[in-house]
């Protein structure tokens, strides 16, 4: 197998949310042997990608792996792999995946941005549970579940200093949701060219927290375009290394448009 770092949601190497990328040659293996790259590469997520014939709704078959489980959405893993496929010339123009979330298009821009064409969260408002707010540290303005797909539980809170000043109780932010809590507020400056940030926790997937995510713009998208009146925003991922989404709101799909960049090419020997 040769596998590929790729930094996504960024212009630099060292920044953004870093994925191992994996091209096959052919069908996937079983998933323990997917799973097991995934736990030596250990990174949020490793994708696996192999070519479908000709003729079908897709070009492309795509799994992610966290370091512990098979994850059913993963945008910064998605964005790297189609990264991958444009600048290897694997493959040319819009590619098309076929993924457990429905067919997925990735399509490169001449100015070397790529949007990904997913399905929006649909968010269901939902009152505060008990102990989330100690857990996260903060009081809520508002909770929202983002449905099954995404899983997680939409934090709003009060501002932007807020969400970056979070040091959360990781064990007990755990039981608050089946995949993770995506925690945002409104940009306190609104020329510093994002109109919202956010911070997004996983420790149930193995992840206390995670650099950009792009399956958690899906959700943030919606939210933050309802309460700006503008389907077209900007968001930080307020991390250590952060990185940028360019969110478009669609009604029932979301665009979300960054960079990536390769910063290690190799080959498993085992």
């Amino acid at each position: 197998m040769r596998i590929r770092v790729v930094d996504a949601f960024t212009d630099r190497p060292f920044a953004g949310n870093p994925a191992g990328v994996v091209l096959l040659d052919d069908a996937f293996p079983e998933d323990e042997r997917l799973q097991n790259v995934a736990l030596e590469v250990n990174h949020a997520e490793t994708a696996f990608t192999h070519r479908l014939p000709g003729g079908g709704e897709a070009d492309w078959a795509l799994r992610w792996f966290t370091p512990v489980a098979e994850v059913a959405l993963c945008g910064h893993a998605t964005l790297a792999t189609a990264h991958v496929l444009h600048t290897t010339g694997a493959h040319d123009g819009p590619v098309r995946f076929a993924t457990r979330s429905g067919v997925l298009i990735a399509t490169p821009g001449a100015d070397g941005w790529i949007t990904l064409d997913f399905p929006t969260a649909p968010l269901t408002p939902v009152a505060t549970p008990p102990g989330l707010a100690g857990a996260l540290g903060a009081d809520p303005v508002a909770v929202h579940d983002t449905g099954p797909q995404v899983g997680d539980l939409l934090v709003e809170l009060a501002d932007e200093r807020t969400v970056r000043g979070l040091a959360p109780d990781l064990k007990a932010l755990a039981a608050h949701s089946s995949r993770g809590v995506i925690a945002t507020a409104r940009a306190d400056d609104a020329s510093g060219g994002h109109d919202y940030v956010s911070r997004c926790f996983f420790p149930r997937l193995g992840i206390d927290e995670d650099p950009v995510t792009g399956s958690a713009h899906t959700a943030l998208a919606p939210h933050w375009s309802a309460r700006l009146g503008r389907d077209d925003l900007t968001g930080l991922q307020a991390s250590r290394r952060g990185g940028v989404v360019r969110t478009g709101l669609r009604g029932d799909r979301t665009l979300l448009t960054g960079r990536a960049v390769t910063v290690i090419d190799g080959e498993l020997l085992a």
